[in-house]
């Protein structure tokens, strides 16, 4: 089988990671949970942007990691995933892993998400979770979900 197509758009409107996040490993670690060709916008936003979004669409009044907007799963994935930088180095720092980690697995976790995984109930987490571990430590990263 063949690797899907990525069409990305990568977005800094907050760019204090912009040299964690190089064009070619963003595509490498969604493409790697892409399971057919997919149009992708990944937009890394400040706190105050994050919240703005996740206010909006969640009614959750806090900034989020990873926000996924799926419009479409047939022929191509279609979405927007949402990540917020200061969210993001919060929690690297608090599991003790690099920034590059996380954001591999917050990409891979929004594209999951993109394609209709959830974690809504244990069943789908556990089934989601098992697909995130096994992508990333197929992309050379730890399991996120260490026991």
């Amino acid at each position: 089988m063949s690797r899907p197509e990525l069409t990305l758009s990568l977005q800094f409107a907050d760019a204090s990671h912009r040299a964690e996040l190089p064009r070619h490993k963003v595509a490498r670690w969604i493409r790697a949970a892409l399971e057919s060709n997919g149009e992708i916008t990944v937009r890394i936003v400040g706190a105050e942007e994050g919240q703005a979004l996740n206010r909006e669409y969640r009614a959750k009044d806090y900034a989020t990691n990873v926000l996924t907007f799926d419009y479409a799963l047939d022929p191509v994935v279609s979405a927007d995933l949402v990540l917020c930088a200061p969210v993001i180095a919060r929690e690297a720092l608090e599991l003790g892993i690099t920034l590059q980690a996380h954001y591999a697995h917050m990409l891979v976790h929004g594209t999951l998400h993109a394609q209709g995984f959830d974690h809504e109930d244990d069943e789908q987490a556990q089934v989601m979770e098992a697909r995130e571990t096994a992508l990333m430590q197929a992309l050379g990263f730890a399991d996120p979900y260490p026991k």
